[in-house]
């Protein structure tokens, strides 16, 4: 391999999470290559700016990474750092995802002042969340809890939770552990029970798709087994056109030597429900997701989500 270069550059958006996650990769890289001086390009992004509307209805997870992608092309930095359920399914022509980090717990956390669990929650209680993933797992289970929209960075929104604003809401697990706020946890959720995002707890690395030699120096930090995981999520999700209009979920994991991979698609208010599982070789994993897409589509799923781009 040729010597490691002078400089790196990663760019970040400047939420406290993501500032966690882009020196966790720097620290890394560092280890890795003591000559390189790795910087760390602080950017706000629109997805940061509008937070008065569910990302649903602003153009969806993308909006976290367009502004560093525009870093990206005009050279002001080599590489960005995401949360790999912020990553859109399709990368957009001239970017790679070059490595995947290892997942940090992927389940969604329950979290509330006044309960110690969801079961405990009486009617008409008021849930925060963002995501119509978590809504639609939470209505069918719960149809009589209210489910209100929870937007922010980690901060905000355990802030709007401390000043009454909701009885509870409903968190990634993996921010709250990464941030040293995992005392705030008051339930793990299961992933039988609130299947996670896609990619949810995982960290993706990207970069100029011609950038061959970024792609070498990042080799040494890809997870092998987390990548297999992302990558049959991010499979089934793209067949079934996932976004995060959708209330669709997926989460993979080894079990032994295989891998074991389910998901769902639902109605918004969970009234309408498909579930499905695979089984397979890591090596195939996006065939696994694929196949796993199929299974939903024969039970029903393109009906559902039909109903949903209608009432879009």
């Amino acid at each position: 391999m040729s010597a490691s270069p002078k400089k790196l550059v990663i760019a970040s958006r400047e939420s406290a999470l993501a500032m966690w996650q882009a020196r966790h990769i720097q620290a890394r890289l560092q280890a890795l290559y003591p000559e390189t001086e790795v910087e760390i390009l602080g950017m706000t992004t629109t997805g940061d700016q509008i937070l008065d509307s569910p990302l649903a209805r602003i153009g969806g997870k993308g909006l976290f990474v367009k502004e560093l992608e525009q870093a990206l092309a005009d050279g002001r930095a080599d590489l960005a750092v995401h949360s790999m359920k912020d990553v859109p399914m399709n990368m957009p022509e001239g970017f790679a995802l070059a490595a995947t980090g290892e997942r940090e717990d992927p389940r969604d956390a329950f979290v509330s002042v006044r309960y110690e669990r969801l079961e405990d929650l009486p009617e008409g209680s008021v849930v925060g969340t963002s995501s119509l993933r978590r809504q639609s797992q939470l209505q069918a289970r719960f149809p009589h809890l209210k489910i209100e929209s929870l937007r922010g960075n980690l901060q905000t929104r355990l802030r709007k939770l401390d000043d009454g604003q909701y009885a509870a809401i409903i968190l990634a697990a993996a921010g709250l552990k990464r941030l040293g706020l995992e005392e705030r946890i008051t339930q793990l959720i299961p992933p039988d029970q609130s299947i996670p995002a896609v990619g949810q707890g995982a960290l993706g690395i990207e970069i100029r798709a011609d950038r061959d030699d970024v792609r070498a120096l990042l080799q040494p930090i890809n997870h092998a087994e987390t990548e297999a995981c992302v990558l049959a999520e991010r499979a089934m999700s793209r067949a079934l056109a996932g976004s995060c209009t959708v209330p669709l979920g997926a989460f993979a994991r080894m079990r032994g030597n295989q891998l074991h991979v389910v998901g769902f698609v639902a109605s918004v208010d969970g009234s309408e429900m498909v579930r499905d599982e695979v089984n397979g070789p890591p090596e195939y994993a996006e065939t696994l997701g694929k196949a796993l897409a199929k299974k939903l589509v024969e039970q029903g799923a393109d009906r559902i989500l039909a109903a949903l781009e209608q009432h879009a």
